[in-house]
């Protein structure tokens, strides 16, 4: 039943409409228009299922030309694989080709087939074109190569034609031979060019993921700090954006890029530091980045490029959950500001700013509103999203009102690379229905010009790269399209009759829903943005500070991190911790108490600067906790004096206090901008008040003591004076002109009292 109801949308044409009106006709009668239903597929399945066609796996790898003309000999090679248990023998690799397809929507049933089926199938070209494999194995593949003259395929006419290589054989498990397995694609046949091409624009995207920190040298260029080296791989002689370069310059496409990479590689060319545990290593990869840098600088020459907003950011998330945290629309109008100047500096070209790209071109009518929010008036959309009811497929460009244009790229073209290229068979296969659903397009309205564009997954392998080159280069002949850049294809005049209502938001996929960032990404952006906007007033160089974090939080609305919750976490945690390590290099050093003897005193309190440049435009408040015991400055319980400290240094801000009552007294000590906002923590002390301290006492009895001991000594000395006095006195009366001793000559002690109490300083 389950092979039942995968094959139920790949029947062909005339049986999906005579199912419809079956059913439509039934409509009163669901069980029996179910059984109905079931009896059309079962034969199909029945038939794949009798056959065995799938014992075999056949891989094609190469089929060139891919889309051949008269005169040409199509050449196939690739492999044949037994995947059953039993031998496979007499086996013969088969060319089938029929019929032409009729739609697009016809080539991708077709494109979904697996099995063989007799009757749907067509006959085998045989004779000259046929491989024969006499014995294969079980578990064992045997290569194969056919060369088929166009003029032998049997192409009638203009248009898609089906074309299979199959491999018949027999088994010891199956009588007879039968086709064992099949593989499918699609041979376009346009030989000669069509009076109205259609107008192709292929996206070429230079996007990768956020790889700077927020972090920055100490020296005067502010070396960058790279979260990790791993884009140098990318960069490097077959990474994936050496890829994206070197193919891209041979390519009639337009450049879509993502100015953050651009400053990144631009970072790398010069010196940077990669973070590694808990320090950095300097980067090594200059050259790399250099090479890089400079061959897309010669591929852009003459190019038209697009620069998205600054990061890329998510658009989807931002107007899904961002946009009612306040602030968070602010952060896409500068990062659209900063993406026309950093394209401009770094490729020396003009880049159009005027395009914004939801992920996978999905879109509401929130996500318009946020798309055009910041100045851009076209919005990349996807034909899945943007749906028309339309036998033929419309002109891209769209106008939906307000000025704003949706350039609707085609959902087929565009996801017809996103599976893994890197098999032969798997990239040969993508490139064949890509070329194939092109010529469709122009076959649907041979009379009238239209104009698609095909916008890729962001970031492509590269091998999916080069699959989409491939395919690219498979319609350089412009037999039926030529390229148009995304500027032109915007202006072209819309189709009427194209839908230009916008999906409701009930219709966005919600497996697209499920990998947007939480509403608390955008509360952490909010965060980190309010503190760095207190930081930055004190700052007498904020660029060194603004710039870098300014970057770091248009990188933490990045599109990259889709799928990678728990990295864009880590990384905005990173960001706003650093933020706060930088803001706490300004702080007051703790105080211990201290004790104010006397009327008046002065109370100082250090505030300290690590920083490498000078802090201004602070405020120092120190608030006594009882008025009545200690007042401040002018008599008041606050005062505040302003703070202006240079880098690297301490300033000592000292208040003058006046005590009216001893006892503890708390204070309080709190740095504040200019505007008012609270900076850093505050402060607590005491201050214990006393007019008489016992060291004053101490100090004063000692004193006291000294003078006795001084008088004590006077009294002694004047007393022995006295008495010297006395025999002499009695000596003259024996010898009168014996003079007398000079009178003693003492200073004056003075009994002043002391001034006022010393002043504390600690």
């Amino acid at each position: 039943m389950a092979e039942a109801a995968d094959i139920q949308g790949t029947l062909p044409s005339p049986a999906r409409r005579w199912l419809r009106r079956t059913a439509s006709l039934l409509a009163g009668a669901p069980l029996l228009a179910g059984l109905l239903q079931g009896a059309v597929a079962s034969p199909a399945v029945a038939a794949e299922d009798a056959t065995g066609s799938r014992t075999v796996d056949v891989s094609l790898d190469t089929l060139t030309p891919g889309a051949p003309v008269e005169g040409d000999t199509v050449n196939l090679s690739g492999t044949v694989t037994n995947k059953g248990k039993a031998t496979v023998t007499d086996a013969t690799v088969d060319v089938r080709v029929g019929p032409r397809m009729t739609s697009r929507s016809e080539i991708e049933e077709v494109s979904g087939r697996t099995g063989f089926r007799p009757g749907s199938d067509p006959s085998p070209l045989g004779g000259r074109y046929t491989v024969k494999i006499p014995r294969l194995a079980a578990g064992l593949s045997k290569e194969f190569k056919l060369s088929v003259p166009v003029d032998k395929l049997g192409l009638d006419d203009e248009g898609v034609y089906q074309l299979g290589v199959s491999l018949a054989g027999q088994t010891s498990a199956q009588t007879g031979r039968r086709v064992l397995g099949i593989k499918r694609t699609f041979l376009p046949y346009q030989p000669e060019a069509a009076e109205k091409k259609t107008q192709l624009t292929y996206l070429w995207p230079l996007i990768s993921s956020a790889r700077v920190s927020a972090q920055t040298g100490t020296d005067d260029q502010q070396t960058p700090v790279f979260e990790n080296d791993d884009l140098a791989a990318e960069l490097a002689p077959g990474g994936r954006l050496d890829h994206m370069v070197t193919l891209g310059k041979e390519l009639p496409v337009t450049w879509v890029i993502d100015p953050d990479l651009l400053a990144t590689v631009d970072a790398m060319t010069k010196s940077y530091q990669v973070k590694d545990g808990t320090g950095t290593v300097p980067g090594r990869n200059q050259a790399v980045a250099k090479q890089w840098l400079d061959a897309l600088q010669k591929a852009v020459v003459g190019r038209k490029v697009v620069a998205l907003p600054f990061a890329d950011p998510d658009l989807a998330s931002l107007a899904h959950r961002g946009k009612d945290v306040p602030g968070s629309l602010g952060h896409l109008q500068s990062a659209t500001e900063l993406a026309g100047t950093t394209v401009e500096t770094i490729l020396h070209v003009k880049p159009s700013t005027d395009f914004s790209w939801p992920v996978d071109g999905a879109v509401d009518p929130a996500i318009m509103d946020v798309a055009t929010s910041a100045g851009a008036h076209k919005v990349l959309a996807r034909s899945d999203s943007f749906r028309d009811d339309l036998p033929y497929t419309p002109t891209a460009a769209r106008p939906i009102g307000g000025g704003t244009t949706a350039v609707v790229s085609d959902a087929y073209l565009s996801t017809a690379f996103e599976g893994d290229m890197l098999p032969a068979g798997n990239s040969t296969l993508a490139v064949q229905e890509f070329l194939a659903q092109s010529l469709a397009v122009t076959l649907e309205q041979p009379d009238q010009r239209r104009s698609i564009v095909v916008a890729p997954q962001r970031m492509p392998t590269a091998s999916q790269a080069q699959t989409m080159a491939t395919a690219l280069r498979g319609l350089s002949s412009q037999r039926w399209t030529q390229p148009l850049d995304l500027i032109a294809a915007a202006a072209v005049k819309p189709d009427p009759d194209a839908s230009t209502k916008v999906p409701r938001g009930s219709r966005y996929p919600q497996q697209l829903r499920k990998q947007e960032l939480p509403v608390e990404a955008f509360r952490d952006m909010k965060d980190t943005r309010a503190d760095l906007d207190d930081f930055k007033v004190i700052l007498t160089q904020s660029d060194r500070v603004v710039t870098p974090f300014g970057n770091a939080i248009s990188r933490e609305m990045s599109t990259s991190w889709r799928g990678q919750a728990p990295a864009a976490a880590l990384y905005r945690i990173t960001v706003h911790e650093y933020l706060k390590s930088l803001t706490r290099e300004v702080q007051l050093i703790d105080k211990s108490d201290l004790t104010l003897s006397g009327r008046s005193a002065t109370i100082p309190v250090t505030v300290q600067n690590k920083l490498l440049q000078d802090v201004d435009d602070l405020v120092l408040r120190l608030t006594s906790g009882n008025k009545t015991r200690l007042k401040l400055n002018d008599g008041d319980a606050v005062a505040e004096l302003p703070v202006k400290i240079g880098a690297g240094h301490s300033q000592s801000v000292k208040f003058n206090a006046s005590a009216n009552a001893n006892g503890p007294v708390p204070m309080t000590a709190q740095l504040f901008t200019k505007d008012g906002t609270p900076y850093g923590e505050p402060m607590t002390f005491t201050v214990k008040v006393s007019e008489i301290t016992p060291t004053v006492m101490l100090v004063i009895a000692g004193g006291v003591l000294l003078l006795v001991l001084a008088g004590a000594r006077m009294y002694t000395k004047r007393k022995r004076a006295a008495a010297r006095n006395a025999e002499a006195e009695a000596a003259e009366d024996d010898d009168p002109e014996q003079p007398s001793d000079p009178t003693p000559d003492t200073g004056h002690e003075s009994g002043d009292p002391s001034g006022p109490g010393e002043k504390v300083d600690r």
